[in-house]
C-alpha cells in the first residue's frame, strides 16, 4: 500500500487505513460519503474534479461528505489530463467513480487502462443499475432504484409509499455497499497483488437488504401489503403517535415484556391482554386508545416518563436535537471541523486503538492540485505546463 507521510501527518493515531490512497472521482452523495468513511478511517483520499462544474453538490452537502480529503482538478477530456490521472493511479490503492457505465472507458480511464498502469488497484464503479444488464444505461434517482428493487413498496403505511430525506438506495445500496466491496477487494489485493473491478449497483444494494419482504413472500405466498405488516402499521404496539404539542413518539413495544412495561407506566393494565391480538378491529381500537393517551400530554411529559427507554418508547427527535443528545455526544457523533463551522456527523465505526478525527475540512475544488502533483513526481515547471495547457486547474 502507498506510503504518504506528508498528507497523513494529521491523521488520527492508529488509523486502520493509514497508507491507503484513494482517488475519488465521485460526485454528489453516495460515492463522496463512502470515500469520506475511508478518509475518516485514515485513508489519504484525493477528491478529483473536472475543471468545469466539478462536483455540483450543494455547498452544505459538499461540506458534510468531503472532510479529511485533499482536492485536485483535472480535465479528463484533455489527453494530458488523462495522462495525469493515470500517473496518480500508479501510486494509488483505490479509484472510485460514479459516472454512467461506459463514460470512464470513453475517456480512456476505464478499468482495463487503469489496471494496466497499476495491476493492484481496486477500481470501484458506483451506478444506479450496474455495469451490465438491460437497465445499465437507464438514468434514475434514489426513489427509482428503490421502486424497481421492490423496496419503495415496503416503505410507508396504508396510505402508500413514503418519500424519505434519508435516501436508502443511495446510502444503503450505494455508499455502504461500495465501502464493503472496496475493503474486501483491498484485503485480497494485499495478499494477491491483484486488484479488482468492484461493480456496485445501488438498485442491487438496496434489493440485497430486502430480507423481511422476501421472508413474508416465502412464508405467506405473497408480499406483505404496505400498512398490513408488523413494521408498516398493522400493529398498534409499533408506530408513531402524536403528542399534545404536535410532536411524535416512537413506540416499538413488539415483545410482551416491553408492552407490559408500557401498560404499567401508562397505568392501563387493561390494555396488556390486547397485545398483538391478530385481530384488525382490536388493533384499530387499541391504536385509537394509545393515540388518545399520548395526544393528551406534550412530548416533554412522555420523555420524562419513558426517560430510560422503558417499553421501547422514544421521542422522535429532529437532527439538531439528536446532535445535542448526551448519548450521541458521548459516542462522538457530533464533531466540528473548527469553532466557526457548523457541526458534522461523526464516524459511526468505533474500534479499539483508534479515535477518528477531523484532520481537515472539506477542501475547495482544486485546493491541493500543486501539492498532489509534486508528490506524484512533477516539478513546478511541469505543473505549470499542465495548467497552461488546460489539463489541470
Amino acid at each position: 500500500m502507498t506510503s504518504s507521510p506528508e498528507p497523513m501527518a494529521g491523521a488520527a493515531k492508529g488509523a486502520p487505513l493509514a497508507g491507503v490512497r484513494v482517488l475519488d472521482l465521485t460526485r454528489l452523495l453516495p460515492g463522496p460519503l463512502g470515500a469520506m468513511h475511508l478518509a475518516d478511517l485514515g485513508a489519504d483520499v484525493i477528491k478529483i474534479e473536472d475543471t468545469g462544474a466539478g462536483d455540483y453538490a450543494s455547498p452544505s452537502v459538499r461540506a458534510l461528505v468531503n472532510r479529511n480529503k485533499r482536492a485536485i482538478r483535472v480535465d479528463l477530456k484533455h489527453a494530458q489530463g488523462v495522462a495525469t490521472l493515470l500517473r496518480l493511479c500508479r501510486e494509488a490503492d483505490v479509484l472510485m467513480e460514479g459516472f454512467r457505465p461506459g463514460v470512464m472507458q470513453r475517456l480512456g480511464v476505464g478499468y482495463e487502462a487503469v489496471a494496466a498502469a497499476n495491476p493492484r488497484i481496486v477500481y470501484c464503479s458506483i451506478s444506479g443499475f450496474g455495469q451490465t444488464g438491460p437497465l445499465c444505461d437507464t438514468p434514475g434517482h434514489d426513489l427509482n432504484y428503490a421502486a424497481l428493487a421492490g423496496v419503495a413498496d415496503q416503505i410507508g403505511n396504508a396510505a402508500g409509499p413514503a418519500l424519505s430525506n434519508l435516501p436508502v438506495a443511495d446510502l444503503l445500496g450505494g455508499t455502504m455497499t461500495a465501502v464493503a466491496g472496496i475493503l474486501a477487494a483491498l484485503f485480497d489485493a494485499a495478499r494477491s497483488g491483484r486488484g479488482r473491478h468492484v461493480d456496485i449497483a445501488m438498485a442491487d444494494g438496496v434489493l440485497a437488504h430486502a430480507v423481511l419482504p422476501l421472508a413474508g413472500l416465502h412464508q405467506h405466498g405473497e408480499v406483505p401489503r404496505i400498512g398490513h405488516s408488523a413494521l408498516t402499521g398493522s400493529l398498534a404496539c409499533y408506530g408513531y403517535y402524536r403528542t399534545a404539542d404536535g410532536r411524535q413518539l416512537a413506540v416499538g413495544a413488539l415483545e410482551p415484556k416491553f408492552w407490559n412495561d408500557l401498560c404499567r407506566l401508562l397505568e392501563r393494565p387493561d390494555l396488556a391482554p390486547l397485545h398483538r391480538s391478530g385481530n384488525a378491529a382490536t388493533e384499530e381500537r387499541l391504536r385509537a386508545e394509545l393515540a388518545a393517551i399520548f395526544g393528551a400530554r406534550p412530548l416533554a411529559h412522555w420523555r420524562g416518563l419513558f426517560h430510560d427507554g422503558t417499553g421501547c418508547v422514544t421521542p422522535v427527535l429532529r437532527i439538531d436535537e439528536t446532535l445535542a443528545h448526551p448519548h450521541f455526544r458521548a459516542r462522538g457523533m457530533r464533531v466540528a471541523t473548527d469553532d466557526a463551522a457548523p457541526p458534522q456527523l461523526g464516524c459511526p465505526i468505533k474500534m479499539t486503538g483508534f479515535e477518528p478525527a477531523v484532520a481537515r475540512p472539506a477542501p475547495r475544488a482544486g485546493e491541493h492540485t500543486d501539492e498532489i502533483l509534486r508528490q506524484a513526481g512533477l516539478d513546478a515547471s511541469a505543473v505549470a505546463a499542465l495548467r497552461a495547457a488546460g489539463a489541470i486547474d
